[in-house]
């Protein structure tokens, strides 16, 4: 079985939850005989022919280089990788404000990828990680070639707060968006409606858009997480990589650094943690995919004063062994999230045993039993994450047994053949729905 799977950016140097997501569904889907073709617009630091992307990826200025932009763990683990041509449909905008717009899932349009598509051979499937013009790209040539069209919601479709859905989809003032003629002739405000399959990674937005499209199929389709990997003790190379850890009392932030994220809400609240615990050391673990923010966030470090209680490590590959480290290393957790339509990390950090607290997004009150493998926390009101902070931190007992609840949890329902299985199988049905509907027509 051979499926395209559309990319709206993929860049190595800013490798963030879907990313990981993307490799794990196609590490579990490889051993079931189903072989991914991935397309990637051209420029976004990976193609085949294209790997020297930048990696302006660290806050800090004299922080040591952790993944070399030649590294793309999808090449390296022999799958093809395709690009095309593709540009922001939008004049009257400054190239950072292009830039800007790609790193958080800006429209994306391409007229090479019709073409790549249609001449691809063999294709089965075409499975599509964006939405807007390049989906309704996929899923106008899957149409027209008679493939099954599956779509995977990362971001949120519905399930977003509204000032989010400004910045993901709202050009900026006094620009024009010449690619709307194009969005208008693809159908894109359809891509969902038409679709044969949609995927989504929390029931919130499955329920949002089982309303909205009834008697369509909505599937919900959790990330999954390889528990195998967290098994290996790896918190030596940890601190090889990292001295700074030493014997502090490791606070874990994983994630891009960018707003959605908001590193900057921990940032804030860290004075008041060290007044309780001094040796608490706040990691934040990831690529910084809004300069801006990463910026701002800087700046707050410094003028708070605590400096020297935070841990920036830049890009870390997902398998690299100081990342695991990191994890096993922690004795929380932290997830600030403005907006998450799953929370990834949280399985990770349940893989290596932690326990976890997080903000109350759709993504993660779905994972989290609040008490119970965690805490849920509402951004408004930091006093239940202190609270929660000081149980984790005062009474090692408790934390070590809300990590083995999460551990046991990811486990059973999220380790990776478990999830890749499930897609599997919906290929399948999808394509003896289309058989039948051709052999019906040639009556």
């Amino acid at each position: 079985m051979r499926v395209a799977h559309l990319l709206r950016k993929y860049n190595p140097a800013e490798w963030g939850g879907t990313e990981t997501a993307l490799q794990r569904l196609f590490e579990g889907l490889r051993p079931l005989g189903v072989a991914p073709i991935i397309f990637c617009p051209r420029g976004n630091g990976a193609s085949a022919t294209n790997r020297t992307g930048k990696n302006g990826d660290m806050v800090v200025p004299d922080a040591v280089e952790r993944w070399p932009t030649t590294r793309d763990p999808l090449a390296e683990s022999g799958y093809a990788i395709k690009t095309f041509r593709a540009c922001v449909p939008i004049l009257g905008i400054s190239r950072e404000q292009r830039r800007q717009m790609i790193a958080v899932g800006g429209n994306l349009m391409s007229f090479d990828l019709i073409y790549s598509l249609w001449r691809e051979p063999g294709l089965d499937v075409i499975h599509s990680h964006a939405l807007g013009r390049i989906g309704s790209i996929g899923l106008a040539l899957a149409k027209r070639r008679g493939l099954p069209f599956v779509v995977t919601i990362h971001g949120g479709a519905l399930d977003l707060p509204p000032g989010l859905k400004v910045r993901f989809y709202q050009a900026p003032r006094l620009s024009w968006e010449w690619g709307k003629i194009f969005g208008a002739l693809l159908r894109s405000r359809q891509l969902l409606e038409k679709a044969d399959a949609v995927l989504t990674c929390n029931p919130r937005e499955a329920a949002l858009l089982q309303e909205k499209y009834p008697g369509h199929r909505i599937q919900v389709q959790p990330h999954g997480v390889d528990t195998a990997l967290f098994e290996e003790d790896c918190r030596h190379e940890a601190r090889a990589a990292f001295p700074q850890i030493g014997e502090q009392k490791v606070l874990l932030a994983a994630g891009r650094i960018d707003s959605v994220k908001n590193q900057l809400w921990l940032v804030e609240r860290l004075p008041a943690i060290l007044m309780k615990h001094p040796k608490a050391l706040l990691v934040l673990a990831g690529a910084c995919t809004d300069e801006e923010f990463g910026k701002l966030l800087q700046q707050r470090i410094q003028r708070l004063g605590v400096a020297e209680r935070v841990l920036l490590t830049g890009g870390l590959r997902p398998s690299d062994p100081s990342l695991l480290g990191l994890f096993q290393s922690a004795e929380v957790l932290l997830l600030p999230s403005i907006s998450e339509t799953f929370g990834l990390v949280l399985l990770e950090a349940w893989a290596a045993g932690k326990p976890v607290i997080s903000s109350r997004t759709s993504g993660a009150s779905a994972l989290v039993r609040d008490g119970e493998n965690g805490w849920l926390f509402d951004l408004s009101d930091p006093q239940p994450f202190h609270m929660a902070l000081d149980k984790i931190l005062l009474k090692p007992e408790l934390a070590e047994g809300l990590g083995a609840a999460g551990r046991d949890l990811a486990r059973s329902q999220y380790d990776i053949p478990v999830l890749a299985e499930r897609v599997k199988n919906l290929y399948g049905e999808l394509m003896h729905e289309k058989n039948a509907l051709r052999n019906l027509a040639r009556r």
